[in-house]
């Protein structure tokens, strides 16, 4: 098992690709911290995968949240090995001037901030084991954007150029941060990228895609386990697109 003993945070795991990392992780040896906004789909998730997963209902924007989310992890749990910054916000796709500014500090909020509230609580957790791996879900938005998305796309570069500072200035500490830059996949802010979800906007989207689907939870899991397992051990600052090709 590739994460035999580790203790890992999810967020955003109450769905989608954080419940399909979540489970993944724990069919590979990890207990899991399942973090989400909507407190009932982290009871779900992490009572449907038993006793190696706590929910703990969160708000990423919130030092609070993450400060109890971290402190689960080592009490109930033994410690934290990984933390994955998967939750995520988007605006639907528009006109750059028609998305508001309660919206764009959400975005900015859920998509940003969350990665230095993770940082500030998940650091210390990591020098008590003597490394540890940050995980930044990012997205192909911050690589190759597309219109209709700009602030969203914008919010994205960030976590990229983020995880790229990051793990160079903690590697020293043997704490590495890797990112995945996953393309629009079967989740619930797919509509909100369609703008329209309609079978006619998905077969477009797909269309820009070589391999000619969209991503799912499971090919983001296996891309996950394998960055915060050991066998990535020389990896860092890596940002790994998960696309079919969509970057090429």
């Amino acid at each position: 098992m590739l994460l035999r003993d580790k203790i890992a945070i999810v967020t955003g795991a109450g769905s989608g690709f954080g419940e399909g990392m979540a489970r993944r992780f724990v069919q590979e040896g990890a207990q899991v911290v399942v973090a989400d906004l909507d407190a009932g789909a982290a009871e779900r998730v992490a009572g449907e995968i038993g006793a190696a997963a706590r929910p703990v209902h969160m708000d990423v924007s919130v030092a609070a949240d993450f400060e109890r989310a971290v402190r689960t992890a080592a009490e109930d749990l033994g410690g934290l090995d990984i933390l994955v910054n998967n939750a995520g916000y988007t605006h639907r796709n528009s006109s750059l001037l028609d998305v508001t500014e309660d919206v764009f500090d959400r975005i900015m909020a859920v998509n940003v901030k969350s990665i230095y509230l993770g940082a500030r609580y998940a650091i210390p957790a990591f020098r008590d084991r003597g490394g540890g791996v940050i995980l930044n879900i990012a997205s192909t938005a911050g690589v190759r954007p597309r219109p209709g998305l700009t602030w969203y796309n914008g919010s994205k570069g960030a976590v990229i150029t983020l995880t790229k500072s990051m793990a160079v200035e903690l590697a020293a500490e043997k704490i590495r941060v890797c990112a995945l830059n996953p393309v629009a996949g079967e989740t619930g802010m797919l509509p909100l990228f369609l703008g329209e979800d309609s079978e006619e906007r998905r077969n477009l989207f797909r269309a820009t895609i070589p391999l000619g689907r969209l991503s799912t939870p499971q090919d983001i899991a296996r891309a996950a386990t394998f960055l915060v397992s050991d066998e990535a051990e020389f990896l860092t600052g890596v940002c790994l697109e998960v696309d079919g090709g969509r970057c090429i």
